[in-house]
């Protein structure tokens, strides 16, 4: 679905990003892993358009891109759904899902009349989809749950999003009942056939739910391995650089 390679980032003489590549499969969730200052966000924000890579190439369905805009790579399908998830906690759950892609249903010149009804059942349909319960969608945001927050911001991801989905640390702020079902969401979206990535520092949620993980150091990547064929001790080893780790992460 999405691809980089050989990407590096420079900000003046600090690298941030090292010649790294990787690949998501649709359907595939991929869990990029690596300490503090890896360059883990600064490599997605390369793929959703934020920063423009120093080299390398970016191939999204399989045409290549030197570097993409944030409009480009939302009208590519992919979409981001950062740490803080950029809600609107005075509005409903259904208005955030659909903010800014309402259906309209009259337009005269530069004014346009939002379809309500038809809005809320697409917001409802989207939750629906990665299996999420939000009892009440016209509740405002800031009286959600941390788990129903998440659910309706992968949701408004996921209006555009065909392609891909980036989540940063998704399970950071959750508790153990929230981050269960966060983890099941991500599942269902990949069922779907979008691809996701995930940023996590839980090792415990990456192998719950990663088909794939990578691991950066120092921007470059390091590992890259199906989940099932690694384990935490060699993820810790990767992440550190060390061959042999006392502790876990």
């Amino acid at each position: 679905m999405v691809e980089v390679r050989s990407v590096s980032k420079y900000f003046g003489a600090l690298q941030a990003v090292d010649q790294a590549s990787l690949g998501v499969r649709a359907g595939e969730v991929l869990c990029l892993v690596g300490d503090n200052g890896a360059g883990k966000s600064t490599l997605i924000k390369v793929i959703t358009g934020f920063h423009r890579p120093d080299e390398g190439e970016i191939l999204v369905g399989g045409e290549s891109y030197s570097s993409l805009t944030t409009l480009q790579a939302r009208q590519l399908g992919i979409e981001a759904v950062y740490q803080d998830l950029a809600l609107c906690d005075t509005l409903s759950a259904s208005a955030n899902v659909m903010l800014g892609q309402e259906p309209v249903r009259l337009k005269i010149g530069p004014v346009k009349f939002i379809d309500e009804r038809q809005s809320a059942k697409r917001a409802g349909e989207l939750i629906a989809r990665v299996g999420a319960a939000v009892p009440d969608l016209q509740a405002k945001v800031a009286r959600l749950s941390g788990g129903q927050r998440q659910a309706v911001a992968i949701a408004r991801a996921l209006v555009q999003a065909h392609r891909l989905v980036i989540l940063d640390e998704p399970t950071a702020a959750l508790g153990v009942a929230q981050t269960h079902a966060s983890l099941a969401l991500i599942r269902n979206v990949a069922q779907q056939g979008v691809g996701v990535v995930m940023i996590s520092h839980s090792l415990e949620d990456v192998f719950r739910v990663a088909d794939r993980i990578v691991v950066l150091r120092l921007g470059a990547v390091v590992l890259d391995t199906p989940a099932s064929a690694t384990n935490r001790r060699e993820i810790v080893s990767a992440i550190t650089g060390m061959d042999e780790t006392v502790g876990a992460i």
